[in-house]
C-alpha cells in the first residue's frame, strides 16, 4: 500500500494554532490531530488552502438545525480561506447508508433523490457563503466508473475489516439481514475523497468509519489522505434524543422566526450552552463571558433570548429575529401571535375535543380531551374546562399549549 503522508517542516505560528483552536471548537475528534496541524502550516506558509469536504446525502426534503453543527464549522473554516466542498450524495443515496441502523435503509427514487437536492443547495447555502463554495455531486464520478471500476474498487478494502463496523458486526450477531450493495457505501463515499482530493472531511460521529474510509482509500491511490473531523449529535428540544423529526425534537431551517426563537426558548438552561458551542458564530470567548455573567447572576433568559435572536436571524434576517421576539413577549403575556394559520371545519354545533382533532390542533380526542383536562386549551383567550362544550357557527381563536394557535372558522 502506498503510504503516501504528511510531511513539512512549516513553522507553527500564532495564526496557524488560532486555526487549529477553530477546527477543535465543539468537535468531538480529530484524526490525526498532527497531520492537520502540519496541513495548516504548510497553506499558511504557501497559501495554497485546504479543501475540505462534507457530503449530505438528500434523503429527506428538508434540513434542520442538527444538520447545520457540520456545515457552521464548514464555515468557520472557510471564513479562514479554505476551499471547502459541499457533496451531494446523489449517487450514493441510491445505496443508502447503513450507519447505525439495524435495518437496510430503503433506496429512494431517482426523481425524490434530485428534488432533495435541490432543497439541500438551497437551505445549505443559508449558512456556508455560495461564492466561495464548491458545489458537486458523487454521480459525476461514481456513474463513470462502471462495473470494472466497481470491482477494482471493492479489491482495495476486506469483509472482515467491513465487519468491524458496529452496526454491520451487530445485525450479523443478530441474524439480521445485510444486503451485499450496504458494504459499497463506505466504499464509495470514501471513493468521493479520492476524487475530490480532500485534505479533511468532516461529519457526525456515527460516520466514523465510512471518514476512515477516505483516509484509507486515499492511500491506496497514492494520495496524502485526508484527517478527518467528527462534530456531536446535537441534541433536540428535550435536551436528551438526538435531533431528530421523527422525534418532533427539531428546529427546521425553513420554519419560520417566532417558531425557530419560540423552540430556542423552550430548551433548558443547561441544554442552551451547549447549543451555544454548536450552533453559535460568536467567539469561545463571548460565550465564556456570557456564561459566567450568568453564574454572577444575570437572568439566563437574557442568554437564551440572545441564541434565540441569532438563529433565527441566520435565516430570516435581523428584522424577523426581531418581531419574533416581541411576538415570543405577547405570547407570554397571553396575547395572540401576529401570524397564526387559518382553519376552516364544519360541523356546527361541534365537541370542542372533535373541533381540536379537525382543526389538527389535536391527534385524537382522546389526546384533546387529556390537554382539556390538563387546562391547555384555550378558546378567545378563555381557558376550556368542560369537554362537553359544543361550539357553533363563527371563527374562534384557538390555543394548544404555550405555542399552538389557530383562527378556527366553524361553518
Amino acid at each position: 500500500m502506498n503510504q503516501a503522508s504528511v510531511t513539512n517542516d512549516f513553522p507553527v505560528t500564532d495564526r496557524v494554532r488560532a486555526a487549529l483552536a477553530v477546527t477543535l471548537r465543539g468537535a468531538e475528534e480529530l484524526l490525526p490531530a498532527d497531520e492537520w496541524l502540519k496541513k495548516l502550516a504548510r497553506a499558511e506558509a504557501t497559501g495554497k488552502p485546504l479543501r475540505i469536504k462534507l457530503g449530505l446525502d438528500p434523503t429527506a426534503p428538508d434540513i434542520h438545525v442538527g444538520h447545520t453543527v457540520v456545515l457552521n464549522k464548514m464555515r468557520q473554516l472557510q471564513d479562514l480561506g479554505h476551499t471547502v466542498i459541499f457533496l451531494i450524495g446523489d449517487f450514493t443515496t441510491m445505496i443508502g447508508d447503513p450507519s447505525g441502523r439495524n435495518t437496510t435503509r430503503p433506496p429512494l427514487t431517482r426523481e425524490q433523490i434530485e428534488s432533495n437536492a435541490e432543497t439541500y443547495k438551497a437551505q445549505a447555502f443559508k449558512v456556508l457563503d455560495p461564492e466561495k463554495t464548491e458545489l458537486r455531486f458523487n454521480s459525476e464520478w461514481s456513474d463513470p466508473l462502471g462495473a470494472r471500476g466497481m470491482i477494482q474498487l471493492a479489491a482495495k478494502y476486506t469483509v472482515a475489516r467491513m465487519m468491524e463496523r458496529n452496526d454491520f458486526h451487530e445485525r450479523f450477531k443478530a441474524g439480521t439481514s445485510i444486503s451485499v450493495h450496504e458494504f459499497l457505501y463506505p466504499l464509495m463515499q470514501g471513493y468521493d475523497s479520492v476524487a475530490l482530493k480532500s485534505d479533511l472531511e468532516l461529519g457526525g460521529t456515527d460516520q466514523k468509519f465510512n471518514l476512515l474510509m477516505g483516509r484509507h482509500l486515499q492511500q491506496e491511490y497514492g494520495q496524502e489522505p485526508q484527517c478527518i473531523l467528527t462534530m456531536p449529535l446535537l441534541e433536540g428540544l428535550d435536551g436528551v434524543e438526538k435531533m431528530s423529526k421523527s422525534k418532533n425534537n427539531y428546529i427546521g431551517i425553513t420554519e419560520n422566526a417566532n417558531t425557530m426563537f419560540a423552540k430556542v426558548m423552550s430548551i433548558s438552561d443547561t441544554l442552551m450552552w451547549r447549543w451555544y458551542t454548536l450552533l453559535s458564530f460568536r467567539t469561545e470567548a463571548e460565550i465564556a463571558a456570557l456564561r459566567a455573567e450568568v453564574e454572577g447572576g444575570r437572568n439566563p433568559r437574557d442568554a437564551k433570548v440572545m441564541l434565540g435572536k441569532e438563529i433565527a436571524a441566520r435565516f430570516h434576517g435581523t428584522a424577523a429575529a426581531e418581531a419574533a421576539e416581541q411576538d415570543f413577549v405577547n405570547r407570554s403575556r397571553g396575547g395572540v401571535p401576529d401570524e397564526i394559520p387559518d382553519v376552516a371545519v364544519t360541523g356546527a354545533p361541534l365537541g370542542i375535543a372533535q373541533l381540536l382533532k379537525q382543526a389538527g390542533l389535536a391527534p385524537s380526542t382522546s389526546e384533546a380531551n387529556r390537554l382539556i383536562d390538563a387546562g391547555g386549551v384555550r378558546v378567545d383567550s378563555s381557558v376550556i374546562g368542560d369537554k362537553a362544550l359544543k361550539l357553533e357557527r363563527g371563527t374562534y381563536v384557538v390555543q394548544v399549549g404555550k405555542r399552538r394557535f389557530a383562527r378556527v372558522t366553524l361553518n
